[in-house]
């Protein structure tokens, strides 16, 4: 197995995030972006406005790493009007992968109907500009009964819109990895929460995001059935390396 073709090397803090400056984070977001080139992952995630610089950086070096962004983060919040004009800047700019945050405030409010619009019309965006798209659904702020719906949610969006040969460039995606919880609850991937996903949104295919900082924690997401994994310690997994990073 080549874990590296699994993983989405992942920075995605703004500098105020990190207690940074501008300038100090970019030279953090070159060094992901090269890190990811020199170490053969599948993509490196990193914020919009990272997106051409990243384009520049891969193309220099011919290099095959994906780049990919994430669209209305953290909170997923926005209208889709707000949500579209964001994804075609990433197109525009050269992302190959669009990471949306899904508006799960508004499906656990009952609002159906608008959570089904936006995952038709810009899955649709997406698709039509030969990108992946992934759907994320913030497992942290969802019990378990919300996680099978929402997870079925999009499977269902999905497999009435579209053709089957799309469906492997449709991911539902577990977590943004910045959702706050109490009590040092976890806030990204757990196993149950990538077990109920597995089931309910087949036959797209899952990402396990937030969380996941050892090879062993790696391994055993991929064992479960998910096809990319979203983490900013990368390089540690990839040599099986143990990391104190919290982030």
């Amino acid at each position: 197995m080549n874990i590296r073709q699994y993983l989405d090397a992942t920075y995605l803090k703004t500098a105020s995030q990190a207690g940074l400056s501008e300038e100090e984070n970019n030279i953090i977001v070159k060094n992901a972006i090269e890190e990811a080139i020199e170490e053969g992952f599948k993509l490196i995630m990193i914020r919009p406005e990272k997106v051409a610089l990243a384009k520049e950086m891969v193309l220099k070096a011919n290099s095959i790493l994906r780049i990919g962004t994430v669209i209305d983060f953290p909170e997923g919040k926005s209208d889709i009007e707000t949500k579209l004009k964001e994804a075609n800047e990433a197109i525009e700019n050269g992302a190959d992968d669009l990471d949306f945050v899904c508006n799960y405030e508004a499906f656990k409010n009952g609002e159906i109907d608008l959570v089904k619009q936006e995952i038709l019309i810009a899955t649709q965006i997406g698709l039509a500009n030969d990108k992946t798209v992934k759907w994320i659904i913030e497992v942290a702020a969802l019990n378990d009964k919300e996680i099978i719906q929402l997870s079925a949610l999009i499977k269902n969006s999905v497999i009435s819109n579209f053709k089957e040969e799309n469906y492997a460039s449709v991911f539902v995606k577990s977590s943004t990895g910045f959702y706050e919880t109490q009590n040092n609850l976890p806030n990204g991937a757990t196993i149950s929460a990538i077990i109920m996903m597995l089931e309910n949104a087949s036959p797209l295919p899952v990402k396990a995001a937030g969380g996941i900082k050892s090879y062993d924690e790696a391994i055993e997401m991929i064992r479960l059935g998910v096809k990319r994994i979203g983490t900013s310690a990368a390089k540690n997994i990839a040599n099986e390396e143990n990391t104190t990073n919290q982030y």
